[in-house]
């Protein structure tokens, strides 16, 4: 599941920037053939090649592992296991770019949500 995720969130990110999987490559330092196994969902990454890969697309790694727009019947038939949330349900992670104003706003919100969800454990 973990896999499908990472490799659709890099494929998003990678049209986002107009980049290539050459580009990235060249960024990480990873071979085209490994990112073109890891884009089609084939490779097996290591946690240096991860980190390298999230580094360049200047995009924490959890987001990168987390954060999907697949719903979960796809990410279910891509490994055949359902892995719960870690989230309460109404909740979701997401990520994004923001003035330094509204980031502000959001890590209120951010430690306010924290502050419920913990509450109703």
């Amino acid at each position: 599941m973990y896999n499908a995720i990472f490799f659709t969130n890099v494929l998003r990110l990678l049209d986002e920037r107009g980049m290539t999987k050459h580009e990235l490559a060249q960024l990480t330092g990873v071979s085209i053939s490994v990112l073109s196994e890891i884009t089609n969902g084939k490779g097996n990454p290591t946690l240096k090649t991860l980190a390298a890969i999230s580094e360049a697309l200047q995009t924490p790694l959890p987001m990168l592992l987390e954060s999907t727009d697949l719903d979960s019947k796809t990410l279910d038939d891509a490994d055949g296991v359902h892995l719960p949330s870690s989230l309460p349900p109404g909740y979701c992670r997401a990520c994004a770019t923001l003035t330094f104003h509204q980031a502000f706003q959001l890590r209120k919100w951010h430690e306010i949500n924290l502050a419920k969800i913990r509450n109703k454990s």
